[in-house]
């Protein structure tokens, strides 16, 4: 959101601010911001402030899933002990995926250390990504420290059809089924009107888009 923000304000006032300054504030207010105005596949380094620009990875839709539940970033970090035993993702080698367009590279080398710690105290992030993957996911992975589980799909039917799944699931607050961004996309006519907003069976992507709200349950 403060991503958006940024951009925004900055197109919308004609402030003429660069993206390399846009980046720059934008690391004052979280060490994500720069990749989300930088847009596009990329390397992220140090905490977030150094960005190297990757080709655009292949033609694929992505089902997003948030539980209803929330997690501490605070606690997962705190309760994260690395050493020389833990499994960290092929980095080299998801970038050599990447540049030679192999999805199956890309996906094969999905990792995220965080999950040996959400994993243990909410078990509902495992069965995600099972139900995801046996509904035609070719991976599934928790986004950052958690809650949100994403799966990668190779067909925008697949993982629509997961997305109903989830959505007839109380214990899911909301689903969404998006491309990822492409530099090479066409801009969609929904884009240059600026109409980024639907309601319930709707979804916001690169033009297209599947999205389903549900409201908090009381536990």
């Amino acid at each position: 959101m403060s991503a958006a923000a940024l951009v925004g304000m900055n197109q919308l006032f004609s402030l003429g601010i660069t993206q390399d300054e846009l980046i720059k504030h934008g690391l004052t207010l979280g060490a994500d911001i720069p990749f989300c105005i930088m847009r596009g596949t990329a390397l992220s380094e140090g905490i977030g402030e150094i960005l190297t620009p990757l080709p655009s990875i292949p033609p694929c839709w992505f089902l997003i899933v948030k539980p209803s539940f929330s997690m501490s970033t605070k606690f997962v970090y705190e309760h994260l002990h690395l050493d020389e035993q833990t499994a960290h993702p092929d980095i080299d080698g998801m970038i050599q995926a990447i540049s030679h367009g192999d999805l199956t590279g890309i996906t094969d080398r999905m990792g995220n250390v965080l999950e040996q710690v959400t994993e243990k105290h909410y078990p509902a992030i495992v069965q995600i990504k099972k139900d995801m993957r046996r509904l035609g996911a070719v991976n599934a992975l928790m986004s950052g420290s958690g809650s949100t589980v994403f799966g990668i799909f190779t067909s925008r039917e697949a993982a629509g059809k997961a997305a109903e799944f989830f959505h007839n699931d109380p214990g899911i607050r909301q689903t969404a089924v998006v491309r990822p961004f492409s530099k090479n996309l066409p801009r969609s006519k929904s884009q240059k009107n600026h109409n980024h907003f639907s309601k319930k069976n709707s979804s916001l992507t690169q033009g297209d888009k599947y999205t389903a709200k549900k409201g908090r349950r009381n536990n």
